[in-house]
């Protein structure tokens, strides 16, 4: 179902059901925007897409995402295309503002599950009504024309391009054809390795990132912060600091203090001036060892075994780990009296506006949040903190600003992946697993009082550790082993924390699939051999098949060398990751080689799958071998890449090999998918290369 708003050209949104209430949440059309507009039929929409054709013959949707490169444009403008049989050159996918209501969240690997039908439906409704158009224009049965390259074509060779019909077609409202999506046999878009509808965008510059952003009087800002995570400002002494060049404003905000200046330059050097006093922070009697023996300590029982079973047990820590995307966080906020306008990368828009407007004391129809495409993520722009920072230093200097965190303050002061300690026992009896057991605790976040740095009035108390036993949500089901049971415990603490892309997947299945491989060997099995024989999903043991094949599982390696596999299983898709290792220095292990593979339903464009999955090994190395953060007396010791060890070019794979299954079932979610494979076939290679079997991760930390 769709509504269409009175417009000079086709507007289509497409609701989930239909009354007769405003639209409201839409932003105006380009063919609205030149007067007003009267909307013929609304409905309630969790999606709100809307789709317009252009006089100048370019398909446009707003989407309500947000593109932080991993491709959402790109699969969108194809699933356009594919149903307006549209050239890919002739869609436009800008993002849309904050709305009042409907689903603007970017994140759970549910963009393209989510946008697949809604999108496809929009689209095949516009196709119809631009060919009843033409058949019209034309005097001809509508079921004789065809669509192609953004056109309606004649039996007689005739041609119209949709944007000459489209005013036309905004005037029809029962199609004298189907409306229906194509069926998956019919693709000729959808399915094809496909480049980035941005990529020459993003290589030449012409892509526009929030610091790109000319906003009429917004200076560079940047903010003093606090040597500890929750630092309080006792004093400060900014004389120095004002009486700099180029420096427009120094203004006290919670996490600290912010210099406004002409350039970053200026704001940086004004910064470093500042005479400041602080109050340590609630953790700053914390270090690494203290949170482990907490969290150790939180740990819930996992039961006694069954009676006649041997075990195989393990404890697994790891360690907080920063999202650090390339592109640091960057805001630009002009508050005014009576009413505000903040530009910056967000994956909760909408949750972003509210906390914005409740932060500067504005109501929320006040507030205007432009969604700006951003440099990476992996979860880090879930929280709006730099957004809401802006806004107040804007309120407070009541001018607009252009605010910046360095690495330093994202790494040191923004939000991390909780670190966490997990404890897992295999039962096994008569050749098989019996019993499977997986408790853990985890940290989680605790605030009260005091605004910790930038959080935007979240606030801190002291590190406070409570136990909270509860049921965890185990994967371990992915095998046939028993009895399986889970429970999970907390530290409450006062960090910033945030969802890590894969959230708990990536630790909880990498340290079960350590145990895979533990309960194998303690068989006497083949560790492909063994998951082959115990996993229940068919699927997932076609990608496992895939990888062990491809990747030629078992080939002989000279001493230090070794193969790892794991599999996962989530989002409707399952994913299998074969690595191998060099650790002949293991201090210094280098992956070699990985091969994945992924079942995620119908693969909009494959190359973009492939490219999600080859970043998700990367991101199984580096939190496996080398990057994470530790917590030296409530400071974050690590402040730039130069510390915080992510995987760099010398230690990628010298060989990636993707391989997506053929299906045609709906798609399933793969931004995440391949993070808990990637790091527990990274884990296990290094086991297996080294004979040794480890329990910290990262392993050099």
């Amino acid at each position: 179902m769709v509504y269409s708003l009175a417009a000079s050209t086709l507007t289509l949104a497409a609701p989930v059901g239909c009354d007769t209430s405003s639209a409201e949440g839409v932003e105006p059309t380009a063919a609205e925007a030149h007067g007003p507009s009267r909307v013929l039929v609304t409905g309630a929409d969790e999606e709100m897409l809307v789709l317009e054709v252009t006089a100048a013959n370019k398909v446009v949707l707003r989407l309500p995402r947000v593109e932080v490169g991993q491709g959402i444009t790109t699969a969108v403008a194809m699933m356009i295309a594919e149903e307006l049989d549209a050239r890919l050159v002739d869609v436009d996918i800008p993002l849309a503002e904050a709305r009042t209501k409907g689903n603007q969240y970017t994140g759970g690997s549910s963009s393209v599950r989510s946008l697949y039908g809604p999108a496809r439906a929009l689209a095949a409704t516009a196709r119809a009504r631009l060919v009843t158009a033409a058949a019209r224009r034309w005097h001809l049965p509508a079921r004789s024309l065809r669509t192609r390259d953004t056109m309606v074509v004649a039996p007689d060779g005739r041609t119209a391009t949709f944007g000459s019909l489209t005013a036309a077609a905004a005037r029809i409202h029962r199609p004298d054809v189907s409306s229906r999506p194509k069926p998956a046999s019919k693709h000729k878009v959808i399915g094809r390795p496909t480049g980035r509808i941005d990529a020459r965008d993003i290589v030449t510059g012409r892509a526009k990132y929030a610091g790109d952003l000319e906003v009429a009087g917004a200076k560079p800002t940047v903010v003093a912060r606090p040597p500890t995570l929750g630092g309080r400002l006792v004093s400060v002494d900014d004389r120095a600091a004002r009486a700099m060049p180029g420096v427009h404003a120094v203004v006290k905000v919670a996490g600290g203090v912010a210099v406004v200046a002409e350039s970053f330059h200026h704001a940086f050097k004004a910064r470093d001036a500042l005479r400041i006093t602080w109050r340590p922070g609630p953790l700053a009697s914390l270090s690494d060892a203290a949170i482990r023996s907490r969290l150790r300590a939180a740990v819930p029982s996992v039961g006694a075994p069954p009676r006649g079973s041997a075990q195989v047990e393990g404890e697994f820590e790891f360690a907080f780990v920063s999202h650090a995307p390339m592109e640091v966080l960057t805001a630009v906020a002009d508050v005014r009296a009576d009413r505000a306008e903040i530009w910056f990368s967000s994956q909760t828009p909408m949750d972003a506006r509210e906390s914005i407007a409740s932060a500067i004391g504005l109501p929320k129809s006040k507030v205007r949040v432009h969604v700006v495409r951003g440099g990476g993520s992996f979860g880090r722009r879930l929280n709006h903190d730099a957004a809401i920072e802006a806004a107040l230093i804007s309120k407070a200097a009541r001018r607009p600003v252009k605010l910046m965190w360095s690495r330093g303050d994202d790494i040191r002061h923004g939000r991390m992946r909780g670190a966490s300690h997990h404890r897992i026992r295999a039962s096994h009896a008569w050749g098989r697993v019996v019993a499977f057991s997986h408790a853990m605790a985890s940290v989680t976040e605790s605030y009260e009082g005091q605004g910790l740095a930038a959080q935007g009035g979240v606030a801190v108390r002291g590190g406070v550790t409570t136990v909270a036993a509860g049921p965890l949500p185990s994967d371990s089901g992915l095998y046939n082993f028993g009895r399986v049971s889970g429970s999970s415990g907390s530290v409450e603490l006062a960090m910033p924390l945030g969802a890590w892309r894969s959230v708990d997947s990536g630790t909880m299945r990498t340290a079960e699939e350590i145990v895979v491989d533990e309960v194998a060997a303690e068989l006497g099995k083949d560790p492909v051999a063994f998951r082959r024989g115990t996993l229940r999903n068919k699927a997932v043991k076609a990608v496992l098949d895939k990888v062990a094949a491809a990747g030629n599982w078992g080939r002989p390696l000279p001493s230090g060398q070794a193969q790892g596999v794991a599999v996962h299983e989530e989002y409707g898709s399952c994913v299998a990751c074969l690595v191998e290792i060099d650790a002949t220095d293991p201090k210094n292990p280098r992956v070699t080689k990985v091969v994945m593979a992924a079942d995620v339903g119908t693969a909009v464009n494959p190359r973009g799958l492939e490219a999600q999955l080859m970043g998700t090994a990367v991101d199984g190395i580096s939190t496996v071998l080398r990057a994470g953060l530790h917590i030296d007396r409530g400071a974050v010791r690590e402040g730039s890449f130069a510390d915080f060890r992510y995987a760099r070019q010398q230690h990628s794979p010298l060989r990636f090999e993707a391989h997506i299954m053929p299906s045609r079932r709906e798609p399933g979610g793969a931004g995440e998918l391949g993070v808990p494979a990637a790091a527990g076939a990274v884990a296990n290679a290094y086991a297996r290369a080294t004979r040794t079997r480890p329990r910290r991760f990262p392993i050099n930390f």
